[in-house]
């Protein structure tokens, strides 16, 4: 979990600055915490990632901390990720990962909710339109091309022992 917890801190880094929200690889980490972890563990990958980000560490986007971000235009997304954190795990532990296309689907559908989620919370700072125009159409692409990479690099997670998905499921 803190591996993946880390690895959500670094993809932070790996951005395209943008107004009022940074384009970032959080969400392809988010997603793979969850559907490599499991639901569980997957969750608590990201509430380690945002308590660090809450104690001051500078982990989030543009090396942010403390507060500020959990109160500004970003903290939709950055709440929004437990939950699809969640479903991801959840959606991988009852299979609905196994087929790649579906799999795809539902990790563009993820992508989704948290840029729903990020962009209603960011309407309410700037309002609906510019929210809809700086905060989701522009991530739309991205989203796309990273859950091609969540179920590509879930896939080849499973394959080691570690993470084979049997590994945390209970007898």
């Amino acid at each position: 979990m803190a591996g993946f917890a880390l690895l959500i801190a670094v993809c932070a880094r790996i951005a395209i600055p943008m107004v009022p929200v940074p384009m970032t690889l959080q969400t392809w980490a988010v997603l793979l915490a969850g559907a490599t972890l499991g639901p569980a563990r997957g969750v608590a990958a990201v509430l380690v990632y945002l308590a660090a980000g809450l104690s001051g560490l500078p982990v989030l986007a543009d090396g942010a901390a403390g507060v500020d971000p959990f109160m500004g235009p970003t903290a939709g997304y950055l709440i929004a990720f437990i939950p699809a954190a969640g479903l991801a795990g959840w959606l991988s532990r009852n299979g609905r990962l196994t087929r790649t296309l579906p799999a795809i689907g539902w990790m563009i559908g993820l992508h989704l909710l948290i840029l729903a989620v990020g962009g209603a919370w960011l309407a309410l700072i700037i309002g609906a339109d510019p929210a809809l125009e700086h905060g989701v159409l522009p991530f739309l692409p991205g989203a796309v091309l990273k859950a091609l990479l969540v179920v590509a690099a879930s896939r080849a997670l499973a394959r080691l022992s570690l993470f084979a998905p049997d590994r945390f499921r209970r007898a």
